[in-house]
């Protein structure tokens, strides 16, 4: 009935992440970028340029870069030698954001970026991004120690708290199976995001109240985010599954009643579940139009579980004829004595006796138990149906079953009785 809760996929757009950085002029003219970076910054740090010999090779790689030729500015940066620590951290950055680009090395792309930022000396802007794309990659790589140690260094370093960050750190969390760390920056990021609520701290959350099996902390998440995102149908179907993991079957049943008048449940499973539910709460009707209607759509399958299910609902709501119905068509289903024998005793009920005799009598043929019983309930239809004669020789065989023998012999008295009244042979 319940599914666990699929985690969504933090996925980093390298190509992204490169262009950002682009963006932000890496290949551009050295001391126009110097100029672009003298705005005030919460870390000060002095602005430093690379030297005329390597600017000469950065302009070149840049102009490659504008051609699209990505190869080629990578050939070019891979083929510089610099001497100063500045210099080297800044090439070392721009070679990783190309093999980021490119996307075809991603461990070139972390033994870059570790080489920029390693000896702490670039521009603020530039090792601010150089440490987000380091720990992108290595949650790419699964590296998530390492991650969560770039990101904090970098939250440290820019003095930003950033709601897409605290994801990627709670994801880590769950990734490394430390599910209690997961709580506290996904609840940061979801601080973060402020009025523009994010689900995918919620998400995080959820899933590490439910694999610890912490129900109902994960059910005061859920019933939040259901009124964040209310036009999100999966908050709804998954609410009530939670209040049955805790035996809320009350809530449950209210909560997938409304998701139903919504117009969210789209799944044979979901139809069922609420099904059921009906049935427990005591609504059995509800439960039999419900089935029904799908039953006929095609969303449930017509197949001899489902049958049985709306057969026994009608017959709980007191529908007689109905679930005689649908016993008599489960029984053509499975060629069963048993439900036969259901059918024919609804139809003897509802005053149908003569299709009551038919049934009955394919139980017997079947080989059903406890044969005195239905020889007494077609003796019974066949009376009511002024049939003495075949009453009488029914009856007569209840007499044979010791456990009918009692309950026949009275019978069999009335019947003979009626028939001498009527003055009908038997």
């Amino acid at each position: 009935m319940f599914k666990t809760l699929k985690l969504k996929k933090l996925s980093t757009s390298l190509v992204v992440v490169a262009s950002l950085l682009v963006a932000q002029a890496p290949f551009a003219n050295y001391a126009e970028a110097a100029g672009a970076e003298q705005a005030e910054k919460k870390k000060k740090r002095p602005t430093q340029l690379v030297g005329p010999r390597v600017g000469k090779k950065v302009q070149k790689a840049f102009e490659a870069y504008s051609a699209d030729d990505i190869p080629g500015a990578l050939e070019v940066l891979l083929d510089i030698d610099a001497s100063k620590a500045y210099d080297k951290a800044y090439v070392a950055r721009m070679i990783a954001v190309m093999y980021a680009t490119l996307g075809n090395n991603e461990q070139k792309t972390i033994d870059y970026l570790k080489q920029a930022v390693g000896p702490d000396i670039l521009n603020e802007v530039d090792h601010s991004e150089s440490l987000k794309l380091l720990g992108d990659m290595q949650m790419q790589t699964k590296d998530y120690k390492g991650a969560l140690e770039t990101y904090y260094t970098w939250m440290e370093f820019s003095g930003e708290s950033d709601g897409q960050t605290y994801i990627k750190i709670a994801n880590a969390y769950y990734s490394l199976k430390q599910l209690d760390k997961v709580i506290e920056p996904a609840d940061k990021a979801i601080a973060a995001f402020g009025d523009k609520p994010n689900q995918n701290p919620y998400i995080l959350k959820i899933t590490s109240y439910y694999e610890r099996k912490k129900y109902k902390e994960a059910i005061k998440v859920l019933e939040t985010v259901i009124q964040l995102f209310p036009d999100n149908k999966q908050w709804w179907v998954q609410l009530p599954m939670f209040y049955l993991l805790v035996e809320d079957y009350g809530k449950a049943s209210q909560t997938l009643d409304m998701a139903y008048k919504l117009g969210h449940l789209d799944k044979e499973g979901q139809i069922k579940t609420l099904a059921s539910l009906y049935s427990q709460s005591e609504a059995p009707y509800k439960a039999a139009k419900l089935l029904e209607k799908y039953i006929e759509s095609g969303l449930v399958k017509r197949d001899d579980k489902n049958i049985a299910t709306l057969a026994n609902a009608w017959h709980s709501a007191q529908h007689i004829d109905k679930a005689a119905g649908y016993y008599g068509e489960l029984a053509k289903m499975t060629n069963s004595a048993k439900h036969y024998r259901k059918q024919g005793m609804l139809l003897k009920q509802d005053e149908q006796f003569s299709k009551a005799v038919v049934a009955l009598n394919k139980a017997l043929e079947l080989g059903i138990s406890n044969q005195g019983r239905i020889h007494m309930s077609i003796a019974e239809s066949y009376f009511y149906l002024e049939k003495y004669k075949e009453a009488y020789a029914a009856i007569q065989k209840a007499m044979k079953d010791p456990s009918a023998r009692k309950s026949a012999k009275g019978w069999k008295s009335f019947i003979v009785d009626t028939a001498k009244r009527k003055k009908v042979a038997i």
